[in-house]
């Protein structure tokens, strides 16, 4: 089946983001609704969107606005049409109406409801009308959200369902995942479970909602906002909504049933206008005291708010046992979460689908969870789960498990798709070393690093991790959301509030040389990012070989906001890059200017299409939608180097004292004008620095090492003033950065 039009009816969210992702991926499409300045409006709204839901705004007008009036006859060219209108069933089977009969024969006409089932939506249907029928379930922001639920029946043409499957893997970067006709399909049904579990749960033991948060949450292996956070999020409003479709559609004896009850306090909030963050508030809410943003949260029950307490359960990385294994009302929590979790998951199969691998990968792609309900019981272990169950009658998967006690059912990962992934290669590959920041692989004849860390942070494991890996050629990528989002700065506060100055002195150093090292080692070295790359994070990338980006990566050297300099080697690469345009070469200062503008303002890019004209990747670097492909790719890179050579070092000729003074007119304008404050000038100064070569003149040749050098140095200046100290513990205790 081959795709090349595809037609979009509702221009909504939904309808929106699926329109702007056929757009990234070069696909024709048409986007239509009641009116043309809806979906006008609509297109208007994909352009301003933040984070952007285009890769490339420049894009905008491949997509084609109308009306199903005046503009209903772009169907008849379609290759699919995608209904993604108000979820009310006279509404899509008239829609569906008009399809059928305007449609070209064969074409693929799909829902993106989340939550009506097949049978109603093709009711109406005839037989072969049905055959080409199925639900196209994209979780939101499409752009990013890498699940996709395709759902399927008995009707279906089942050579067409794997056809456009492989065309959303192909050429959409999705995780395809085929599953039943049965109500939430496969990641709500199990994802909104897991939320209710942990919400009831947090009532029933009387834990405040921080403390439950914190528990669901990272040491879980699933995103921080924690489940009060999620309702928040999402709306309550809307939670409610979509637990009243689950009790409408679920059999009275499903479990489902009992943790989505009425709870009161939700009725109360939903009554008040405090439905999440698009209300006055939720379970958290922000207050004013003294001029100042306090947040509180709500007592579950007394439902009072107050200030919001921190809980630090001591677990920086997901450790399943440890947290099962605590004596306390963590510990507790957390068992009786994840036990049910696991015993709701595994009583599903095989009704939702007869492959459990793919509820886990629903997980990791539609929720953002590190490991799924399967990955759980296999990290726990099957006799450690046993030991502590209680009843699981009736459930055929746990009944088997518990007479064989296989430690090893899991089998291969990622059944869903037939790409060679990280996932799929690590359980075949032998881990050859391992620390606390890093875990190195060796895979055939290369070896393969994946940090750990929260975020991916760099620190002095993680670079004794990459140095050590260059034996072979290497692939540095990982399974976590984040390639790396930098230098660890609270390892680095650390010793700044000991007055250790010099062991960051020594980090930052051997920073450098293992960058360096990488660039310039033996072997090939290639990054795979995806997520964010900054700061440290772009350092590593830039100074590999090669890289396999994935498109949605978000990329720069962000170090300017904390009140540093980019020290790593990043002013350095960035600029031998803006050396070799052909401006740079008729004007010796065009280079450390276009540099000094982008790292002062801490540039991001949010596409590889983004981050290329800024030279964060170079054109010939290689750009994926699909997320799964990167490790293929880079392997293949590998394969084709065989008779890799090292680059040459580079040289810089800066003008020095004269290209200084230009920078520090634009920092003086920007002071003046109060763009900057006092530190802004004191950081900008210091990056002048360093871009113009410090101490030197045109006719002098610096090395790379007197880069690294100049970094180094304006980097510890920076560190032991007590104005960046301000900066980086502002930004480590609220995420948003301190103007001083």
């Amino acid at each position: 089946m081959n795709i090349k039009k595809v037609v979009i009816i509702g221009s909504g969210t939904m309808g929106s983001g699926i329109a702007a992702h056929l757009c990234n991926a070069k696909i024709p499409v048409t986007l239509l609704d009641l009116t043309t300045d809806i979906s006008t409006q609509a297109r208007d709204r994909i352009y301003k969107s933040r984070p952007p839901l285009l890769i490339d705004k420049n894009k905008i007008n491949n997509i084609k606005v109308g009306n199903i009036n005046d503009d209903f006859d772009a169907v008849k060219d379609a290759d699919w049409v995608v209904e993604a209108v108000v979820e009310r069933i006279d509404i899509k089977h008239n829609i569906y109406e008009k399809i059928f009969k305007s449609r070209k024969p064969g074409a693929i006409v799909s829902s993106n409801t989340s939550s009506i089932p097949i049978k109603i939506l093709s009711e109406k249907l005839t037989k072969d009308e049905k055959k080409d029928f199925c639900i196209t379930h994209f979780f939101n922001p499409v752009r990013y959200m890498g699940l996709l639920e395709i759902v399927k029946n008995e009707n279906n043409d089942l050579d067409k369902i794997n056809s456009l499957k492989k065309f959303c893997e192909d050429e959409l970067g999705k995780g395809a995942i085929v599953c039943n006709d049965t109500p939430g399909f496969l990641g709500n049904r199990i994802g909104v479970f897991a939320m209710q579990v942990a919400m009831t749960e947090a009532f029933r033991m009387k834990l405040s909602i921080e403390e439950a948060d914190a528990v669901f949450g990272r040491p879980m292996g699933i995103p921080k906002t924690g489940v009060f956070g999620l309702y928040d999020l999402i709306g309550i409003d809307l939670m409610a909504d979509v637990l009243k479709s689950f009790i409408k559609e679920l059999p009275k004896n499903d479990p489902f049933q009992e943790v989505a009850k009425e709870i009161p306090l939700i009725t109360k909030l939903i009554e008040t206008g405090y439905t999440g963050r698009k209300g006055k508030g939720g379970f958290y809410r922000m207050n004013k005291t003294d001029n100042k943003k306090i947040l509180e949260a709500i007592n579950l029950e007394t439902e009072e708010y107050s200030s919001t307490k921190k809980i630090d359960l001591g677990i920086d990385t997901v450790n399943l046992n440890l947290l099962i294994s605590r004596k306390d009302k963590y510990g507790e929590y957390a068992w009786s979460v994840i036990s049910k979790i696991i015993k709701y998951a595994s009583s599903l199969v095989p009704g939702i689908t007869d492959k459990f691998n793919d509820i886990d990968e629903a997980m990791r792609l539609g929720f953002n969870w590190a490991m799924g309900p399967f990955e759980m019981l296999k990290s726990i272990g099957v006799k450690n789960f046993f030991e502590r169950i209680d009843s699981f009658e009736n459930n055929k998967f746990l009944e088997k498990l518990n007479q064989n006690k296989d430690e090893n059912f899991y089998g291969e990962r990622q059944k869903y798709t037939n790409i060679e992934t990280l996932g799929k290669v690590k359980p075949k590959a032998i881990k050859i070393d391992k620390n606390k920041s890093a875990d190195i692989y060796r895979f055939k004849d290369f070896n393969i690093v994946e940090f750990t860390t929260k975020a991916c942070a760099l620190d002095y494991d993680s670079m004794d991790a990459l140095k050590n890996a260059t034996d072979k050629p290497l692939i540095i990528m990982n399974e976590s959301m984040q390639f790396s989002a930098g230098v660890n700065l609270t390892y680095t506060m650390n010793f700044a509030d000991k007055g250790d100055f010099k062991s960051i002195e020594k980090f930052i150093k051997y920073f450098q040389d293992t960058c360096k090292h990488l660039k310039y080692s033996k072997y090939p070295v290639i990054s795979a990012p995806s997520g964010l790359v900054l700061g440290g994070g772009e350092e590593v990338a830039i100074q590999s070989n090669f890289v396999v980006a994935h498109t949605n990566i978000v990329m720069g050297l962000v170090e300017t906001g904390v009140g540093l300099v980019p020290a790593g080697g990043g002013c350095k690469e960035v600029l031998w890059r803006w050396s070799q345009t052909e401006e740079a070469k008729k004007d010796p200062d065009y280079a450390p200017l276009k540099v000094f503008n982008i790292i002062g303002y801490a540039t991001t890019a949010t596409s590889t299409v983004e981050a290329e004209p800024l030279k964060f990747i170079k054109p010939e670097d290689k750009k994926v939608m699909n997320r799964n492909s990167l490790f293929e790719v880079s392997k293949k890179l590998i394969e084709d180097n065989k008779n890799f050579t090292p680059p040459k070092e580079c040289t810089f000729n800066l003008s020095g004292k004269p290209l200084k003074d230009k920078m520090v007119k634009i920092l003086e304008k920007l002071y003046n004008e109060k763009v900057i404050l006092d530190h802004g000038m004191v950081v900008g100064e210091e990056l002048a620095n360093v871009l113009s070569g410090g101490n030197t003149s045109i006719d002098k040749t610096l090395s790379e090492d007197d880069l690294y050098r100049l970094e180094l140095e304006s980097f510890m200046k920076l560190i032991e003033n007590k104005n960046t100290q301000d900066r980086i513990k502002h930004t480590l205790a609220t995420g948003k950065p301190l103007v001083n």
